[in-house]
């Protein structure tokens, strides 16, 4: 059984895979802090459960999580197959980039993901600590993006900017106009992002010809997807699924 772990800048997602079959995954906030032991206690009590890992998939947003990984992985882990998405792997993906190695792999992965499932053109709107675009070729070649403040980080500016203003729960309000400032800042908050992103999709998809697949995946994304008029698909196993792919690209031979 593959152990495919995402860290962000907020959460980290862990799931584990039986072939292609996702078993389990769970979320936990991303500790920059933590140190590779406690990152074994942790994981291995959530997946205790699941069966045995035959191999593990690491895409890393953090770079001092990262090394922390690969030490628990190197100490508790040490007799599994590990990939690590970096510079060096294969992940079937061309880079069209100014400087590839500025693309995150959580972006890397999710256009693999996105054309391996939808083909292309596609693109993929990550909602998490920021709002990611992704763009995929008819190709799957990654074209580049967009990248705006995530819905989190905006109600944290507003919070710390705004001498009477403050954070809220982020959820629907009962209209556009908000009765209150709480439901004043929720409408602000959904109904900007979710002009934000149709606004954004419509003009990309103009560039790819008229016609694009998009996908919404990350932790935000169902708040956003009901008011969205462009989003057509939710996979919020995304990530997850592109690093099962470069694993298998990476040890084809290797169980799953």
């Amino acid at each position: 059984m593959l152990l495919a772990i995402d860290v962000g800048n907020t959460n980290t997602v862990l799931g584990t895979f039986a072939g292609e079959k996702l078993v389990d995954s769970w979320r936990v906030r991303t500790d920059s802090r933590a140190t590779a032991d406690e990152l074994a206690w942790l994981y291995r009590g959530l997946i205790a459960q699941t069966g045995v890992i035959t191999g593990i998939a690491i895409s890393s947003t953090v770079p001092g999580v990262l090394h922390e990984l690969r030490s628990m992985a190197g100490r508790y882990f040490a007799h599994l197959p590990l990939v690590v998405v970096e510079p060096g792997v294969r992940t079937g993906v061309p880079l069209l980039y100014d400087n590839p190695k500025e693309v995150g792999p959580d972006r890397i992965v999710n256009a693999l993901a996105a054309h391996h499932l939808y083909g292309g053109p596609a693109i993929v709107v990550d909602f998490g600590t920021s709002t990611n675009f992704d763009v995929v070729s008819a190709k799957g070649e990654f074209l580049g993006g967009a990248l705006a403040p995530g819905l989190e980080i905006s109600i944290d500016a507003l919070a710390q900017r705004g001498a009477r203003l403050f954070k809220i729960e982020l959820a629907r309000p009962r209209s556009v106009i908000g009765k209150s400032t709480v439901e004043a800042l929720q409408s602000g908050l959904l109904y900007g992002t979710v002009g934000q992103v149709d606004g954004l999709v419509r003009r990309i998809t103009a560039e790819l010809g008229g016609s694009a697949t998009v996908i919404a995946t990350g932790g935000l994304a169902p708040l956003v997807l009901s008011e969205s008029e462009t989003l057509q698909h939710h996979e919020p196993d995304l990530t997850l699924i592109g690093l099962r792919l470069v694993y298998e690209r990476n040890l084809p031979d290797a169980p799953v």
